[in-house]
């Protein structure tokens, strides 16, 4: 595992966290964007969307962050008032808007199959088609060192889940285990009320561009 760690894969939950957030965030809002370390430190510790939540202090968020600038993955701007960072990742492994989603989602909010990641990517890109994130997927595995792991299907699931490699090796069993049981990821209800919300969200966008439109506030 040598060749991950000189690339960068062997970041902390901590670094993963302040990365994923930062792709996330660059999609999301584009109007705030780059990110303050306070705006940084408050994407971390969110409510929703994470899996696991955390509560970082800004010294850990400061200390992941000094040290993805060290490895090349995130930049710093000198501001009047403040400096703001961003995510270099897409310069420094090359990727396309789609798999910086993918990627952020899984460390986001740990594995998650393709049907998952295609419902909660909405704000960040659209994929046509669970084909579309596949393929995305594919490439991520493809790449070397690979960014992107296929789990074995725990037993009683249909559906191939999907871990991302930037903190080094997983431990396949214990993940399968856990969807087993019903603690991986947010499935059920959860992810049935998630894409209600998504849908929502979505209605809300469209009816908010008619309106704009039709030149109404």
């Amino acid at each position: 595992m040598s060749e991950e760690n000189t690339d960068g894969f062997d970041l902390s939950a901590e670094e993963a966290r302040v990365l994923g957030v930062l792709i996330e965030k660059g999609y999301t809002t584009p109007d705030q964007y780059p990110l303050s370390l306070n705006a940084l430190t408050n994407g971390c510790n969110q409510l929703t969307g994470r899996d696991p939540v955390m509560s970082l202090d800004e010294a850990t968020v400061a200390d992941a962050v000094e040290s993805l600038h060290a490895r090349g993955l995130v930049g710093r701007r000198e501001g009047a008032r403040v400096v703001k960072y961003e995510q270099l990742i897409r310069l420094r492994h090359s990727l396309p808007p789609a798999e910086q989603a993918l990627l952020a989602l899984l460390m986001l909010r740990g594995p998650q199959t393709a049907g998952e990641l295609r419902t909660r990517s909405e704000r960040m890109h659209r994929f046509d088609d669970v084909a579309a994130v596949q393929a995305g997927l594919e490439h991520l595995e493809e790449k070397y060192p690979p960014m992107v792991l296929a789990l074995p299907r725990a037993p009683g699931t249909k559906e191939t889940r999907y871990a991302h490699l930037m903190c080094g090796d997983v431990d396949v069993d214990a993940v399968v285990a856990s969807v087993a049981s019903g603690g991986g990821g947010a499935g059920g209800l959860s992810a049935r009320v998630e894409t209600l919300e998504a849908e929502v969200a979505a209605l809300r966008a469209e009816l908010n561009a008619l309106k704009a439109s039709l030149g109404e506030d």
